[in-house]
């Protein structure tokens, strides 16, 4: 039995196939015809022996020819069984090689076990904001009370229909008597969406802008908020239930 030692007598590497060396102009040389390598084989006379002989393998043709000990020259394929066997280098192999070459294997560890992944930065910056994130509240205080006659009406648009490709964006329109703050006016609109996305099956909310104005002695706010069945990123996102729920233990009307 012959193996391939993959130590090439000249300076390029039996896997590459490519010529080395200087370069000419940039430019690598040419492709070499036949590479020169050398052959591990037992020796029939001692089968415990281990000898090296020399071979060529060319680059072209793919053929392997080994010259044997008795000047004879063997031919073989690199596609071949015995071309190859003759690449299947076993450990009792690299260490007759180690004996041949007078190799000190010794101090080489031995492979560890693979460590675990560890999150990239991304991953370790979205968990902390992920963390970061709070739910929406009414920000009214705790000595509010509800004056029906603030609460003008309401109405929810679906700023989403026919657009290709956009998400669930809606805009609340609200009206209230003049002079009701900002915080009582965006509790209203928030709770009108509460039960809008409630009754359309969306679980949560994120809002994106509130705009105000004052027509015919009413004040009309137009808060925007982008809906999601997940919950969505943001500092501050709604809950459908959770926002029902505390419109309902502040007075706050829904519809």
């Amino acid at each position: 039995m012959r193996r391939i030692t993959g130590l090439l007598l000249g300076c390029a590497a039996l896997t590459a196939l490519v010529a080395c060396g200087d370069k000419d102009n940039g430019r690598p040389k040419a492709k070499p015809d036949e590479l020169a390598t050398s052959v591990v084989q037992s020796d029939a006379g001692s089968p415990d022996k281990n000898v090296l002989t020399r071979a060529r393998i060319s680059t072209k043709s793919g053929d392997i020819l080994i010259l044997e000990p008795d000047g004879t020259v063997t031919e073989m394929k690199l596609d071949s069984p015995e071309g190859r066997d003759a690449f299947a280098v076993t450990e009792a192999d690299l260490m007759a090689l180690n004996a041949n070459l007078g190799l000190d294997l010794s101090g080489i560890p031995d492979m560890g076990p693979v460590a675990a992944r560890q999150p990239t930065a991304q991953e370790r910056a979205l968990e902390d904001f992920s963390r970061r994130t709070r739910p929406m509240r009414l920000n009214l205080p705790a000595t509010f009370e509800v004056n029906p006659e603030d609460f003008k009406g309401v109405s929810v648009n679906n700023l989403s229909e026919g657009r290709r490709g956009a998400g669930k964006l809606v805009e609340v329109q609200a009206n209230l008597r003049r002079g009701v703050d900002a915080d009582t006016a965006f509790a209203y609109a928030s709770c009108a969406l509460a039960t809008w996305a409630e009754s359309n099956g969306t679980h949560y909310a994120r809002h994106i802008r509130t705009l105000q104005d004052k027509k015919n002695g009413e004040l009309i706010v137009g808060a925007v908020f982008t809906l999601s069945e997940k919950k969505p990123m943001g500092l501050t996102v709604m809950t459908t239930k959770d926002t029902l729920q505390e419109c309902k233990t502040r007075g706050i009307p829904a519809t």
